[in-house]
């Protein structure tokens, strides 16, 4: 509360400075977008949560978010794996058989995949990182791979956020995205 006192506080005091800083005599100078010089990776979130709890903040994360996908993989397996291990220490596989290093191997590597030949999804049951779709509940996926153990079953009260919609339905047509509440 009190941050968003000082933010709208300076809000007004830019605004007035603005507004009582112009006259009739101030010419307008257009200016063009510069977009030389370099640009840099500020994140990367192909699949939700993963960079959140698999990378420590701080200097690592950034190197990280700067690291391309085709490296992240072998620079970073052993670092999700050891966390993983941290989390969950009683993980054998997961619900899609994957053992530590082939399910971390997976996710060291931040991309989202597309299947050209299955339906697009996040995880429906029988696809599996195909995609994803709006309406999939991304988390709880993830969650049943990291505690769910190999049936999915094991840690009931740890595969689930318990957020089980979006907080308004999707549109039909596009863009598809909910209108602001």
């Amino acid at each position: 509360m009190k941050n968003n006192i000082f933010k709208i506080l300076a809000l007004s005091l830019m605004a007035t400075a603005v507004f009582t800083s112009c006259n009739d005599n101030d010419e307008f100078i257009s200016q063009q977008t510069d977009f030389s010089g370099t640009f840099v990776q500020a994140d990367q979130m192909g699949r939700p949560a993963i960079n959140t709890v698999f990378i420590a903040s701080g200097a690592p994360k950034n190197t990280f978010n700067t690291t391309i996908p085709s490296a992240m993989g072998a620079a970073y397996q052993s670092v999700f794996q050891t966390r993983l291990m941290n989390l969950n220490p009683a993980y054998t596989t997961n619900a899609l058989g994957q053992t530590a290093a082939q399910f971390t191997g997976l996710l060291a590597t931040d991309v989202l995949g597309v299947s050209k030949v299955a339906p697009t999804t996040f995880f429906d049951g029988t696809n599996v990182l195909t995609g994803r779709a709006l309406a999939d509940d991304v988390i709880d996926t993830e969650l049943l791979l990291i505690f769910g153990g190999p049936g999915g079953t094991s840690n009931p009260g740890l595969t689930k956020d318990n957020v089980n919609s979006n907080d308004k339905p999707f549109l039909t047509s596009f863009p598809y995205l909910a209108s602001a509440w």
